[in-house]
């Protein structure tokens, strides 16, 4: 059976224990502490490969610079000691979510390096380990695979890059991820949220991983007939993953348009080299190119027999111009221009003219230019033709970087099999028999049984339970709906509210100390709970509560101003009242709390509105 995309998901969950390799808390810090520089080098593997994606990452030459905060990191961190035992806590938590995902586990955990470095590990490595294999989970009546669980430690976290130099804090490093790997067995983008979702209520159902943005990451790896396997790397937001997904399979599409055109034009590879036609731009007032000249770069150019109008295409739907720019990003360059896309950024017709002439090209040929240092500008070329001959195959193998609009740039080749070596500093832990059936028989409630618990014990609709448990919000649900009365507005708020709020704001600071605290409002009385969607809005956009209230207009109002407002509204609707009598009560309620504004809850407003009947009926 054909599909028309395939896609495979690695989730990758931080859990809420110790980091794994000390006794450091698994936290994130504002302070820098002590900082420390390095240099890393590919290494060979076992079988002395040199792993592709490795040589990528050391052929940008980049200097790393960590900080050390003292309550968050240890001499472990920084490399300058072994690593202590596994946490044994984090190998329970992975052996039990192995158990709820059906998988195998292994007989023995052992340890393995695996080579990173793009200077998020001081070591050059990450350590990880295989805990358990082929398992499976059930969405929508479908069997997915669960290719395999691991143990391995987080990376560093990127806190600023300044030209040649990235710097790290090492506060994240060494916290203890699970990583999840399903099989390629998902054919739609929505699928591929709905597993991310179940895995996600899957790992939460131990208690003991972390909530928040950042602290779980999916990878996903996508291919559609006809294309290759692209991996999109460290997708942070669930509710985004269809998004990468759908744009992904538009990306392969184009390119794979693009190879066809240029089989049928019958185009061979372009050479992989640049000439030097700094003199042809003396004059020229683009800011890019005078600048590259004034600080003593050159002009370089490359031609491209027959990739004229692939580019970039009129309708901008063909844009290989835009991946051979982001190849060229990766060799220090902030760009190039391409001739599909010329003339403009102060580049007129003249300057395109002479650079055709110069380079000898036909009227189906294209070029691309680069404005740096020489050697920078020579570099960032040959990478640029490099990927544009790719064009000719098709979809190359890559790992890509999610940006925030849903599509994703170049970052490395995917990485191969020979970035695993042996962990020599780790013990290996044992997993027997009589472990494995201890942790069966004491495994936590799995999401359709939390799902029904919830529904029964707080009075909500099944639906609205399987939402918070699905979605995540089902622990910070009952912590609310503790107070009964809250339960009702706690399970609407964080299921349709947050889904009407999430259309038109960008929801991702409303985590749950917000929402504990919007609650909090209501109970003391802040605003009344009709007003929260107002409230949470103005939350989203950085307001505190008090702030949110008080910019809104909220602030508690007394019963008399109250009982005013009220008897205005039947004055003016006299008539209507003695028509309908004590049936007006449901008609004017609607006048009545726009009225109030939210500054009286619906009960009490309910009652006032029945007493200023009874008075005018009476």
């Amino acid at each position: 059976m054909s599909h028309e995309v395939t896609v495979g998901l690695e989730i990758h969950q931080q859990l809420d224990t110790r980091k794994l390799f000390c006794d450091c808390p698994s936290c994130l810090v504002e302070e820098e502490g002590a900082s420390f520089q390095r240099r890393l080098r590919p290494t060979q593997s076992e079988m002395g490969e040199i792993d592709r994606a490795a040589l990528a990452q050391a052929e940008r030459k980049m200097r790393f610079r960590y900080q050390a905060p003292p309550s968050a990191s240890c001499l472990v961190d920084a490399d300058e000691e072994p690593p202590h035992a596994a946490n044994a806590e984090a190998v329970e938590l992975a052996l039990t979510v192995a158990a709820l995902v059906e998988a195998s586990p292994v007989d023995e955990i052992h340890f393995m390096r695996k080579l990173v470095i793009d200077g998020s590990n001081t070591t050059g490595f990450q350590r990880t380990a295989m805990v358990a294999m082929d398992g499976f989970l059930e969405v929508n009546g479908r069997r997915i695979s669960i290719a395999s669980l691991c143990l391995e430690e987080d990376a560093a976290r990127k806190v600023e890059t300044s030209g040649s130099e990235i710097t790290y804090r090492l506060d994240r490093l060494g916290i203890p991820l699970i990583e999840i790997a399903t099989g390629p067995d998902m054919h739609s983008p929505d699928e591929v949220k709905e597993v991310a979702q179940r895995l996600g209520s899957i790992m939460r159902a131990t208690r003991k991983v972390k909530r928040g943005i950042g602290t779980i990451r999916e990878d996903i790896n996508i291919s559609i007939p006809g294309g290759a396997r692209v991996e999109i790397k460290g997708v942070q937001e669930l509710r985004m993953l269809p998004i990468y997904v759908e744009k992904e399979m538009e990306r392969q599409r184009s390119l794979l348009s693009i190879r066809d055109i240029l089989q049928e034009r019958g185009v061979g590879p372009a050479a992989v080299e640049s000439i030097d036609i700094t003199s042809t731009f003396d004059g020229c007032t683009s800011k890019v190119i005078s600048g590259a000249l004034k600080s003593g770069g050159k002009v370089l150019a490359s031609k491209l027999p027959g990739f004229a109008g692939v580019l970039r295409s009129a309708d901008g739907r063909l844009r290989l111009g835009a991946e051979m720019a982001q190849r060229a990003r990766t060799r220090g360059v902030k760009g190039i221009f391409h001739s599909d896309e010329l003339p403009a950024y102060g580049i007129g017709q003249e300057y395109v003219d002479a650079v055709r002439q110069a380079l000898g090209s036909a009227p189906g040929d294209a070029f691309v230019l680069c404005a740096a240092d020489e050697a920078k500008a020579r570099n960032a070329l040959e990478a640029a033709v490099e990927r544009a001959n790719e064009a000719l195959v098709g979809v190359p193998e890559e790992t890509r970087d999610p940006q925030p609009d849903g599509s994703s740039t170049y970052s490395r080749p995917l990485p191969g099999a020979a970035r695993m070596y042996p962990e020599t500093d780790v013990p290996p832990i044992a997993v027997p028999a009589e472990r494995m059936d201890r942790i069966r028989a004491n495994l936590p409630e799995l999401p359709e049984a939390r799902t029904k618990r919830i529904a029964a014990d707080y009075g909500i609709h099944e639906q609205q339970a399987r939402q918070l448990v699905r979605e995540g919000w089902d622990d910070v649900f009952e912590e609310i709906a503790a107070d009964r009365e809250m339960a009702a507005l706690a399970a609407r708020t964080l299921t349709s509210t947050l889904s009407e709020l999430e259309r038109d704001v960008d929801i991702s600071r409303l985590d749950e100390a917000a929402f504990k605290a919007a609650f909090a409002g209501v109970s003391a009385g802040k605003f009344a709970k009709e007003a929260m969607p107002d409230v949470l809005r103005k939350m989203a956009e950085g307001k505190g509560v008090d702030d949110a209230v008080k910019e809104l207009g909220l602030s508690a109002m007394s019963v008399d101003e109250a009982r005013e407002i009220v008897a205005k509204v039947v004055r003016e609707r006299e008539a209507f009242v003695r028509e309908k009598g004590m049936g007006a009560v449901g008609p004017l309620m609607g006048p009545v709390m726009a009225e109030l504004r939210g500054r009286l809850d619906g009960k009490a407003a309910n009652e006032l509105l029945r007493e200023e009947l009874k008075k005018l009926l009476s």
